[in-house]
C-alpha cells in the first residue's frame, strides 16, 4: 500500500508532508519545517493564544453555529501549539503571514488598525490577536460590527501582558471603519475539493518518531481519520488500545508537557455522523465530534441559562478545536460540560462494533479518570432532554480567572418548583470529588420541601455528607466546601428573585480585559 501523506492548502497551493511524527504540532511544522516564524509559541498548552491560526475546511450543508462561513468554507481560529499536523489533511491553514497577501500586499485592515491604535508593545502576542481579529472581521464583514463586549468575548482566548487590552479592543472596532478587504475562498475551495477527491475513504498516516526510538530502532505510530461511524467502529474494534482523538486540547498537553507516547491515534473529526447536531421537540442530540463552540451554542439555545458557562469554557481557539464529546469522555473531575449535562439529565450514546447502548451520564464516571466506556467502544452522541417548563436551571463556574481558566469547582443545578415546593432537583458538582457527581444528600434535603431559606440551609449542611473535597493548587478543601454551600445559597436567591422579575445579572466584561473596556 502506498504511504499516504498529509495534504493541505497553504500559501496558495497544496503541500504534502510525509516524514514527520504524528504528534508533530502545526506550530512545530510552521516554525521548524516550513520556516514560517510569524506564529509564536507562548504557553504550548492552548492557554495564551500567541500561536492562534485559522483552519478552514469545506463547508457543511448547514452553517455551523460557531464557525465563520466565507463562501464555501468554514473557518475556525485554533491553537497551533496543540493541533497535531495530520488533522490538517484536507483542510487549509492560514497564518499571520497571509494577512498582507489577502490585502494585495498592503497592510490588512486588521494590521492597520493594530498599528493605528498602538495595540502592540512587545509584539509577542500580536500574531495570535491578529488571527482572532481576522476571524472576527470575516464573520462581520458586510454586517453590523460587533459591540465591545462581543469583541472581548471573541478575544478571551488571547492573552497580552503589555497593553492592558484597551488599545486592542480599540483596534477591533477601528478595523471595521477601514476600506474593506474581501477574502476570495474559491482557490482554497478548489484545493480542498481536489484533496478530497484524491484521498481514500479512510485517511491513514504513519511516520517514525525520533523521540520514541530505542537502541536506534525507529518507532512508528499511526494516525487514522475515518469518515464514517461504521469505519470508526471497525478501527476501534481492531485497535482497542489506540487513543480516540478529538481536538487534542487534552492529548496535546500530554505530548507538549508530559512528553508521553500516545501510541496510535484514531481521529473522530471527519466522521460525519459524529459531527451532527439535531434539535427535536424532545430535546437535543449533539454528536461527540461537534466542536465545543457549536455544541455550547446549541445547548444555550435550548437552555439560555447555559450562556455564561459557554462563554467561560476556555477561550474561542480551544472551543473551536475541542469537542463536547471529548470533554465528557476524558473523565476529568473538573470538566465544565459534565456538571451541566448531568443536571439536565443527559444520556450518552456509546457504540462498540455494531452495538449501540445508552447510558445516563450519572452512571458513566466510575472513579478518577475512569469511565464505563468498554475497550473498543466510543462515545457517539450526547442526548439532552428538553427541560420541563417548571424547571429552573443555573450553571456556575468558580475559577481564579474569569475567562479562559480551569474550574476550581462548578455546579449545574436543575430545580423543578410547583406550588412553592421542590418537586424534583438535580445538583451536579465538578471539582468536589474524584469524579463529577450529583449531591444526593443535598438533593434529598430539598426534594418535596418548601423552597425557602430553612430548606436551602438544610441542603447546604447536607453537602458535608456528599463530598470530602481535596486540597490542591487551585483551592483548599475548606474553600471548596464553603463555596459549594454558597452556590446553593446563590441558587436560592436567584431563583426566588427570578420568580418576581428578571434573573440577577452576573455577566461582566472578562476580568483580564476590564481595564480595556472602561
Amino acid at each position: 500500500m502506498t504511504q499516504q501523506k498529509i495534504r493541505f492548502h497553504f500559501r496558495g497551493g497544496i503541500v504534502a508532508v510525509g516524514d514527520l511524527a504524528i504528534t508533530t504540532t502545526v506550530l512545530g511544522w510552521l516554525r521548524e519545517s516550513a520556516g514560517q516564524c510569524g506564529t509564536k509559541e507562548g504557553c504550548a498548552e492552548g492557554d495564551c493564544g500567541a500561536c492562534t491560526v485559522i483552519v478552514a475546511e469545506l463547508a457543511e450543508a448547514a452553517p455551523p453555529a460557531g464557525a465563520v462561513r466565507v463562501g464555501g468554507l468554514d473557518l475556525r481560529p485554533v491553537n497551533a501549539c496543540i493541533r497535531f499536523l495530520p488533522t490538517l489533511h484536507g483542510k487549509a491553514l492560514l497564518t499571520v503571514e497571509d494577512l498582507r497577501p489577502l490585502a494585495g500586499g498592503a497592510l490588512h485592515p486588521v494590521q492597520q488598525a493594530l498599528v493605528d491604535c498602538h495595540a502592540s508593545q512587545c509584539g509577542f502576542c500580536t500574531p495570535g490577536f491578529a488571527m482572532s481579529l481576522l476571524a472576527l472581521y470575516l464573520d462581520h464583514q458586510g454586517a453590523t460590527p460587533p459591540n465591545r463586549q462581543a469583541i472581548a468575548d471573541r478575544l478571551a482566548g488571547n492573552l497580552c501582558r503589555c497593553t492592558g487590552y484597551r488599545p486592542i479592543l480599540d483596534a477591533a472596532e477601528r478595523m471595521f471603519t477601514l476600506p474593506p478587504v474581501a477574502f476570495d475562498a474559491a482557490p482554497v475551495e478548489a484545493s480542498l475539493r481536489r484533496i478530497a477527491a484524491e484521498t481514500p475513504p479512510a485517511f491513514s498516516y504513519e511516520a517514525a518518531d525520533p523521540a520514541l526510538a530505542a537502541d536506534g530502532v525507529p518507532r512508528f505510530n499511526r494516525f487514522h481519520a475515518p469518515r464514517t461511524a461504521e469505519r470508526l467502529a471497525a478501527l476501534c474494534a481492531e485497535k482497542p488500545a489506540a487513543r480516540i482523538l478529538g481536538g487534542a486540547t487534552d492529548i496535546g498537553l500530554w505530548v507538549n508537557k508530559q512528553f508521553r507516547d500516545v501510541g496510535d491515534l484514531i481521529s473522530v473529526n471527519d466522521v460525519a455522523e459524529l459531527r451532527a447536531i439535531e434539535a427535536t421537540p424532545e430535546g437535543l442530540t449533539v454528536g461527540a465530534a461537534v466542536p465545543l463552540e457549536d455544541a455550547w451554542n446549541a445547548l444555550a439555545a435550548l437552555v439560555p441559562e447555559c450562556r455564561e458557562m459557554a462563554l467561560r469554557f476556555a477561550g474561542p481557539p480551544v472551543r473551536h478545536a475541542g469537542t463536547m464529546g471529548g470533554n465528557v469522555a476524558n473523565g476529568s473531575p473538573i470538566g465544565d460540560a459534565p456538571p451541566v449535562l448531568m443536571a439536565l439529565g443527559a444520556t450518552l450514546v456509546l457504540q462498540q462494533g455494531g452495538t449501540i447502548r445508552r447510558l445516563p451520564i450519572d452512571a458513566f464516571y466510575l472513579d478518577y479518570m475512569k469511565t464505563a466506556r468498554a475497550p473498543g467502544e466510543f462515545l457517539r452522541a450526547i442526548e439532552i432532554p428538553r427541560p420541563d417548563p417548571a424547571t429552573r436551571f443555573r450553571a456556575y463556574k468558580i475559577s481564579k480567572r474569569h475567562d479562559c481558566d480551569i474550574s476550581t469547582l462548578s455546579l449545574g443545578a436543575a430545580v423543578t418548583l410547583r406550588d412553592g415546593a421542590v418537586r424534583d432537583v438535580r445538583l451536579a458538582f465538578g471539582g468536589m470529588a474524584a469524579t463529577v457527581r450529583r449531591a444526593a444528600a443535598a438533593e434529598a434535603a430539598l426534594r418535596g420541601q418548601p423552597w425557602n431559606e430553612v430548606t436551602i440551609a438544610a441542603a447546604m449542611n447536607a453537602l458535608g455528607a456528599d463530598f470530602t473535597p481535596l486540597t490542591d493548587l487551585r483551592a483548599s478543601a475548606d474553600y471548596r466546601m464553603r463555596v459549594a454551600r454558597n452556590l446553593l445559597r446563590r441558587l436560592h436567591l436567584e431563583l426566588t428573585a427570578s420568580a418576581a422579575g428578571p434573573a440577577l445579572r452576573t455577566r461582566a466584561v472578562p476580568s483580564g480585559m476590564m481595564a480595556g473596556a472602561a
